[in-house]
């Protein structure tokens, strides 16, 4: 139970490590090895999410999950193509940001679909805890905890604790993020959007040239991930929204292992003859502005301060940023300090390139495309030592 000076502890070593600056695969060893000792499991499973649309990102496994086939793709499909109380998306949204499904169905764990159709029978969990990391402004990830047939359930003052680790959680994930920006991604090999088609079985069906390449580079996480992971998710998602039971068609903003940002969109087919069910997918690498969003959020920054920084990235002078935002110009140099301190930078210039050093600099100068985007540079050749 996460009572007394235990549950103190955890949650004293939740904020430090929080506050580390540890990469993100470090952060969560050591943040998920520290909740079991107030909430003990025994398989745990952390995603990352896409902090605007809550989409999948990267999943890595812990436990009795760790190097095992996990059915990724499946877990996808079903978490974004159904909604039931304890889904991530749910929890993103809900007034307290942790749930047991054992507490929300009243000790029958069969009503949750996830649980009858597919954690009991693929793993023989007999319940889950689930906690959003969220911080005020954005989720930007998920854990789901687990116990077997012969433990007990997760009581109330377990999920109220995971609850209070929201926040922690959240500013650790941003900051493992922000860890890799610094790191210079190689030039694309691939240019212009991938593209695949899922069928009404859940299979892809076709692809473009480079599609396969694409999905080879996701860095879905450690653990036992599987690259199709966020394509099943995607599906579920795109089947929903074709239905209409959502408003908006599913995307998601993703990292390749050389740290490229990458796009990936999902839409709902309707053949001739009124076949459903396809969902066509394409994958493309990130413009700076969708880019410029998800690291200004990774940031901290209050509305005020992304308002700043999004001026400051057009180059606009302190003067006219004040006369846009109706601001003294006193009050934008406040907002620029803060937002310097945040990102650990000392002036504009430095922010500059902070913020477009990892994806953008390393092409710049290099031939546009009739798209307006970067052609890949051809590898020298004839060079001695090169």
């Amino acid at each position: 139970m996460a009572r007394g000076l235990t549950a103190a502890r955890v949650r004293q070593d939740m904020d430090i490590v929080a506050r580390a600056g540890l990469d993100l695969d470090t952060f969560l060893e050591e943040a998920v090895a520290s909740v079991s000792r107030a909430v003990p499991w025994v398989s745990a499973c952390i995603a990352t999410q896409d902090p605007v649309t809550h989409m999948l990102t990267s999943a890595r496994k812990y436990g009795d999950l760790r190097d095992r086939n996990s059915h990724d793709h499946e877990f996808g499909l079903i978490e974004y193509g159904t909604v039931e109380p304890t889904a991530f998306t749910e929890l993103a949204r809900a007034e307290v940001p942790a749930a047991g499904v054992h507490l929300m169905t009243s000790g029958d764990v069969e009503r949750s679909g996830r649980m009858s159709t597919f954690m009991k029978p693929r793993f023989g969990f007999a319940d889950e805890a689930r906690l959003a990391f969220r911080d005020g402004h954005e989720t930007w990830g998920a854990m789901a905890l687990f116990r077997g047939a012969g433990d007990a359930p997760f009581d109330a003052a377990e999920i109220d604790f995971l609850a209070s680790l929201a926040a922690p959680f959240a500013h650790g994930v941003r900051t493992g993020m922000l860890a890799r920006l610094v790191e210079a991604a190689p030039p694309a090999s691939i240019t212009g959007p991938a593209v695949l088609i899922v069928g009404t079985d859940d299979q892809i069906v076709q692809m473009s040239l480079g599609a396969e390449q694409r999905l080879a580079e996701l860095d879905w996480g450690v653990g036992g991930g599987d690259p199709l992971g966020p394509v099943g998710a995607l599906v579920g998602a795109a089947r929903r929204f074709g239905r209409g039971e959502t408003a908006v068609p599913p995307r998601c903003r993703m990292r390749t292992t050389g740290g490229m940002w990458l796009v990936l969109h999902a839409g709902p087919l309707t053949a001739r003859g009124g076949r459903q069910g396809d969902v066509v997918i394409t994958i493309e690498e990130a413009r700076p502005p969708e880019i410029v969003a998800i690291v200004v959020a990774a940031y901290g920054l209050s509305p005020r301060e992304r308002d700043v920084v999004q001026l400051v990235l057009q180059g606009i002078d302190t003067k006219e940023i004040a006369a846009t935002l109706h601001l003294s110009t006193y009050t934008v140099q406040d907002h620029l300090k803060s937002v310097f301190d945040k990102a650990n930078v000392r002036s504009r210039r430095e922010l500059i390139s902070r913020v477009y050093f990892d994806q953008y600099v390393p092409r710049m100068g290099a031939e546009l495309t009739p798209t307006g985007w970067f052609v890949a540079r051809e590898p020298e050749s004839g060079r001695v030592g090169a």
